[in-house]
């Protein structure tokens, strides 16, 4: 099954259209506050495991050299997160999403029924003001999928920050629902008002990869904590469109020592043999034959390679919608919201372990008791 791109008005591009199944059950009373349009649930990702806490910074990059591949008469700016491992927690809790940006992706996906700032009040772990600690630290770049802010993988960050990664999470400008700038300008996603051209829309944000890679290694870095980076150790992974560019950023970046496509349809993907360790994770609908691009792309895979699919979980299951699904009462897959969530973060965590840090990921060697929903495949 292809994981097409697709026009706005296609409410499966989040997957999260099953957030406003009528026929799903309200939460119970107790999970109900007070807002100002009303009455709405309460909001909250899954704590992260590791022992640090985790610091949250915005950085707003500029390509001077490069003009937007949506708006050619602009250049490319990008609005990143970096999650980062702390010395303490922030003094100043971060915000998942603002109110307005709640609504445009709310309005993306067609969701009427929920109160618009619904989103900006989902609680998260990070401090926007911590004190960023340690030295040589991995570098973990995560893409979104296509019209999906980078917010959408904060619980992946948090989870990976956690345990001592630096985690950049990059909002594809044009191609998300709603990216805020700082001057106050708010971008939606003007690329899904088109039928764009997947491969042209994947090699864009191979770029985006390279150059935040570029500005947060230089040596006058973008980023406070930049120097604290180690940058031979470098993976991407991405969720739909996004793991189709984590493959491409590799293909022309040789800093990217591993990377991994969640439920992404390859655009078109290696098609010559491909030496470097790359995870395949998809939803149970993504075995052998669903998707020909993956069946391609697994062929040419030469080093160290996975392909694993996850029992009861849709497209967005690897994304927060599939846990905060779950909070309002609509849930969008059969499995629950949070394992789907305990799942992604694990796995993603050992494959960062065994490639960034050599440590031994005896999870990624077959089949668990723990995990019996993760089904491993070698076509």
């Amino acid at each position: 099954m292809s994981r097409l791109i697709a026009p706005v008005a296609v409410a499966t591009l989040l997957s999260a259209a099953a957030l406003v199944s009528p026929a799903a059950p309200a939460p119970p009373a107790d999970r109900w506050v007070t807002v100002a349009s009303g009455r709405q649930p309460t909001l909250a990702l899954p704590a992260p495991t590791g022992r640090h806490p985790v610091g949250l910074d915005t950085v707003h990059l500029r390509d001077p050299e490069r003009a937007d591949p949506w708006v050619t008469s602009q250049r490319r700016e990008l609005m990143v997160s970096v999650w980062y491992p702390a010395t303490g927690a922030g003094a100043t809790p971060a915000q998942y999403v603002s109110p307005a940006e709640s609504a445009l992706i709310l309005a993306q996906i067609g969701a009427p029924s929920l109160p618009p700032e619904i989103l900006s009040a989902t609680r998260v772990h990070a401090g926007v003001d911590a004190r960023p600690a340690g030295r040589r630290l991995p570098l973990v770049v995560l893409s979104p999928g296509f019209s999906f802010p980078r917010s959408s993988l904060t619980a992946l960050a948090e989870e990976l920050a956690s345990h001592g990664y630096v985690v950049a999470g990059v909002d594809h400008t044009f191609e998300a629902a709603a990216i805020t700038f700082p001057d106050g300008r708010i971008t939606d996603c003007l690329a899904c008002r088109s039928n764009p051209d997947p491969v042209h829309a994947t090699a864009g944000r191979a770029r985006d990869i390279s150059f935040v890679i570029d500005r947060l290694t230089a040596r006058r870095p973008a980023w406070r904590g930049g120097h604290r980076i180690d940058p031979r150790r470098i993976a991407v992974l991405g969720h739909s469109l996004g793991g189709a560019a984590a493959a491409e950023a590799m293909l022309v970046d040789r800093r990217i020592r591993a990377g991994g496509n969640f439920d992404g349809t390859f655009r078109p993907g290696p098609l010559t043999a491909f030496d470097r360790p790359f995870l395949l994770v998809g939803a149970e609908a993504t075995g052998p034959g669903d998707d020909l691009s993956w069946d391609r792309t697994w062929s040419n895979l030469t080093g160290w390679r996975r392909w694993l699919t996850v029992d009861g979980t849709t497209h967005s299951s690897f994304t927060d919608y599939g846990i905060l699904g779950d909070q309002v009462g609509l849930p969008g897959q059969p499995l629950a919201g949070d394992r789907c969530g305990e799942l992604t973060r694990t796995y993603a965590l050992a494959f960062a372990d065994r490639h960034l840090r050599g440590r031994p990921a005896p999870l990624l060697s077959g089949p668990s008791d723990r995990y019996p929903e993760v089904r491993f495949w070698q076509p």
